[in-house]
């Protein structure tokens, strides 16, 4: 172009009308608008047609304001007079691009007052640009008034619905545009497709237009052909949209984008891309938004092989330092693939760091379990007055959670407080969750009544779990109750957090009450209920119904498989639970660390030490779970229920880490069962040291170790110490749940109505017992009386109440379930054993450990509890 300039300037053709404006278009399509601007000026007589080429240059390249200028200035040449109706619709297409709504209204003035409003391309323009600064309403007015609509209007109005969301609108428009027999153009069914697609799964109407298009011959037009492999897709048909570009004879890069985007879009990584090695041996060359698409795969997959080949790829493409949104795609893939110090490292190129891309770290860290570091960034980010957007706060808020901190809870609290965004409904939601995992249900409730009327089911579902995580089932229960008196429905996660509320209670009657409610409203068949009823019945004592439960589980998680191990576990069932784990593994369902927790607990309930060595042992060569302190926990329970109390010892020594409460608590339990009184001092010491306020329970445990060695001058130092450091011993409470109602006793309780009923059983049974062979078990009695009162004080513990009043109130033949808060006495276990074959009545004891299951005269524990 620039050697031909030379040519006609040697042959003083330049100044040739015709060639002069050839050349003003050839440098604005260039993009050489230095060049074409002096023409224009050099030009003695420019003409309207040179400067519409340089203005549609410039809207063309998307250089509004340039055009704009550009207009100004030769609005008010002479050239302009008669021949403005060429210029009115290259600058009202640049006013939509830049939206500058102000100037366009100024050229409609113009516009009508030239008397230009009628020209059909001048009024789609005016349509157009309104429909660009999201005034769709004025577009409408104009199309109205025009008298004799073509193709080309409803195309515009169409186009216009659709750029502003209106899908709804703009497909009323189309079968208004059919039913008045105007037939529409390629351009006009792809539109509509679009609108399918916006409006969701409206799979019929989108059929009808893919068959308007084979009707008319259309279907292998690019743009429709597109539209349809995007629609179908989005409309949740992938296999159908697979078809459609199956059949494309000619596949752009825009083909192969939409399919590549649909697999992702149905979670069809491998297909996606599989699609783009078949577009890479096609010769299509990928751009960014295909390199997008794949990294979203990569991230699912986690195949960071494969996401580092596509990082290597865009930097070829394009400078990422200028693609924020690309940068965002790779943190999300390399947080997802678990290497989040690659995805800081992409954080820390991008020069703007916005709200976007500290979301997508933010997320990256607290899923990959390091929530300081997510707190950690957003205060650094705060601090150099970085913005953020509800997004940022929803993803600490997530992270919080994790953490549990709730200082920092707090904070971000008024943090949020001062910024305006307590006034989001989602925000609230999140806090009320944070606050729930941070233990305190009153500062939870406290923004739950912030929410007001405006509550909505999440608000409710997280109210619920904040409070049956905090031990609070009955506040869970009483909201569900006023849930239903807002005529909210429920979803699957409110009968999830009720159920889970009423395992937390024992509470069975309400459990069985919750599960009639999910079954009418059909939620049975959801993961996340079904997992919840497996574990209310088998926390409520009824292994059975949690197998039932188990069973009718559609798709069964590692979530589904662990909460039903841990349930036998827990009932003594511990081969049983082990046969399930094999089955599990034989269903190919991988286990995560609670599984392996619920197996070795299985183990030690049951008194399976070699098996739990083996499953110990070798947990990280087969399953890849490296031992955290819960697993070394069990296992020296395994080890110290056997009797095995050097190994425990050593086991404990030898961890990689510091060994916490919960392994003290462990051998201290052991020591208490075989009367080592030198491991439970060694024990008690460090309990002490580690959890100094709840250093009472660990006296209390010290002084059983010396009270069943009959060390009592120990006992009464120990009790002497309590004293003095005024430690309470927590007593011993038991309860029963008959008719919706929780009926509580303690030792030798008389408070209860039915009093002279229980004491009077008891005694019967007592009678009872003593023919069939029952001797008290005296041993675990701590007082230092004599044989007479320790049986006095044993006859009437606070299960033994429960048990008896059970009994009275409940029909025959019926479960006796009871719920304590401490550990079961050996004597009230050997006299149930006697009480449930002379009664014949199953008796389900959960005390704090685990079930004890009271049937036919044997338990569940196999008598090694």
């Amino acid at each position: 172009g620039l050697q031909i300039h030379a040519q006609l300037i040697k042959l003083r053709l330049v100044e040739d009308r015709p060639q002069r404006n050839h050349l003003v278009n050839l440098y604005a399509k260039s993009k050489f608008f230095c060049h074409a601007r002096n023409l224009l000026d050099e030009s003695p007589e420019p003409d309207l047609i040179s400067w519409s080429s340089l203005i549609a240059g410039y809207v063309n390249n998307g250089m509004g304001e340039d055009a704009l200028f550009a207009f100004r200035h030769v609005y008010g040449l002479d050239i302009m007079r008669n021949q403005r109706h060429r210029a009115f619709p290259i600058v009202l297409k640049a006013c939509g691009i830049t939206q500058n709504y102000v100037l366009g209204k100024q050229t409609h003035g113009i516009v009508t007052v030239s008397g230009f409003d009628s020209d059909v391309y001048v009024a789609n323009a005016l349509m157009v640009m309104y429909a660009k600064c999201g005034d769709v309403g004025d577009s409408r007015k104009l199309f109205d008034r025009i008298p004799e609509k073509n193709v080309v209007c409803w195309n515009a109005m169409l186009s216009s619905y659709v750029q502003n969301d209106r899908f709804a609108e703009a497909m009323d428009l189309f079968v208004e545009m059919v039913a008045n027999g105007n037939r529409p153009d390629e351009y006009c069914l792809s539109t509509a497709l679009n609108a399918v697609t916006g409006l969701g799964k409206n799979l019929l109407q989108g059929m009808k237009i893919h068959g308007y298009l084979i009707k008319h011959g259309l279907e292998n037009d690019p743009f429709s052909s597109n539209a349809l492999v995007d629609m179908y897709s989005k409309s949740g048909n992938l296999d159908d949209s697979v078809a459609v570009f199956e059949n494309l004879p000619g596949r752009d890069v825009i083909s192969w984008n939409s399919i590549i985007a649909g697999c992702v879009l149905h979670e069809e990584h491998y297909r996606a891309l599989g699609f783009l090695n078949q577009m890479k041996r096609s010769g299509t060359c990928p751009n960014l938004f295909t390199l997008s698409s794949a990294l979203k795969s990569c991230a699912a997959l986690g195949r960071q092989d494969l996401g580092k080949q596509f990082h290597a790829a865009l930097i070829k493409l394009v400078d990422l330092l200028i693609d924020p949104f690309l940068s965002v795609g790779l943190i999300d893939m390399y947080c997802k693939c678990n290497l989040v110090a690659d995805a800081e490292a992409v954080f820390h190129t991008v020069p703007v760091e916005d709200s976007v891309s500290l979301n997508a770290l933010l997320c990256g860290h607290s899923q990959n379990g390091d929530s300081e570091k997510a707190a950690a960034l957003f205060s650094e980010m705060h601090r150099r007055n970085k913005e953020f957007d509800q997004a940022t706060l929803l993803a600490l808020l997530n992270a919080l959670s994790n953490l549990e901190s709730i200082v920092f809870c707090r904070q971000i609290h008024g943090f949020a407080t001062k910024t305006g965004y307590l006034v989001d409904l989602f925000v609230l939601n999140s806090f009320i969750h944070c606050y729930g995992k941070c233990s305190r249900a009153d500062e939870a409730a406290r923004v739950f009544e912030e929410c007001g009327n405006e509550a909505d089911i999440p608000s409710y579902t997280s109210m619920m779990t904040a409070y049956s995580q905090c031990g609070e089932g009955e506040e869970a229960l009483k909201l569900y109750s006023n849930l239903l008196n807002r005529d909210l429905k429920p979803d699957s996660f409110v009968c999830s957090s009720l159920l889970n509320a009423c395992a937390n209670l024992s509470a069975y009657e309400q459990g069985k009450l919750i599960h009639v409610h999910a079954l009418k409203l059909g939620f049975t068949s959801d993961a996340f209920s079904g997992n919840s009823l497996v574990n209310m019945y088998a926390k409520c004592g009824s292994i059975d119904e949690a197998d039932r439960a188990f069973s009718e589980v559609p798709e069964k998680t590692v979530v589904s498989w662990s909460a039903m191990i841990g349930g036998l576990a827990q009932h003594g069932h511990g081969k049983r639970a082990l046969g399930l784990f094999d089955r599990m593994l034989d269903d190919g369902v991988s286990p995560n660390h609670v599984t392996l927790v619920s197996v070795l607990s299985a183990c030690s309930h049951s008194g399976l030490v070699q098996e739990a060595r083996w499953y110990f042992d070798t947990m990280k060569q087969s399953f890849g779970i490296e031992p955290t302190g819960e697993h070394y926990a069990c296992m020296i329970d395994v080890l110290g229920r056997a009797g095995k109390l050097g190994e425990a010892l050593e086991t404990a020594n030898r961890m990689p880490f510091e060994a916490n409460a919960s392994i003290w608590g462990a051998l201290l339990g052991a020591a208490k069962l075989h009367k080592n009184v030198e491991l439970g001092a060694l024990a008690a010491e460090k309990l002490h040291v580690l959890e100094p306020d709840k250093s009472g329970g660990t006296h209390v445990l010290l002084a059983n170790v010396y009270a069943s060695a009959g060390q009592w001058r120990e006992v009464k130092t120990m009790r002497r110490r309590m004293k003095d450091e005024r430690v309470k011993k927590e007593p011993g409470m038991s309860w029963v749940e008959v008719k919706d109602e929780i009926h509580t006793f303690v030792v030798g309780d008389r408070s209860h109505r039915l009093s002279d009923e229980i004491y009077g059983k008891l005694e019967e049974l007592g009678e009872a017992m003593a023919k069939a062979g029952y001797v008290p078990v005296l041993e675990g009695d701590l007082h230092n009386v004599g044989e007479r009162e320790k049986e006095a004080l044993l006859s009437y513990h606070s299960e033994k109440l429960a048990v008896a009043f059970s009994l009275i109130v409940t029909p025959a033949g019926a479960p006796v379930r009871v719920k304590k808060n401490l550990r079961i006495c050996l004597d009230c276990h050997t006299a149930f054993r006697y009480m449930c074959r002379i009664a014949e009545r199953e008796i389900v004891v959960r005390d704090v450990n685990r079930f004890h299951h009271f049937k036919d005269g044997v338990c569940s524990c196999g008598e090694y509890w």
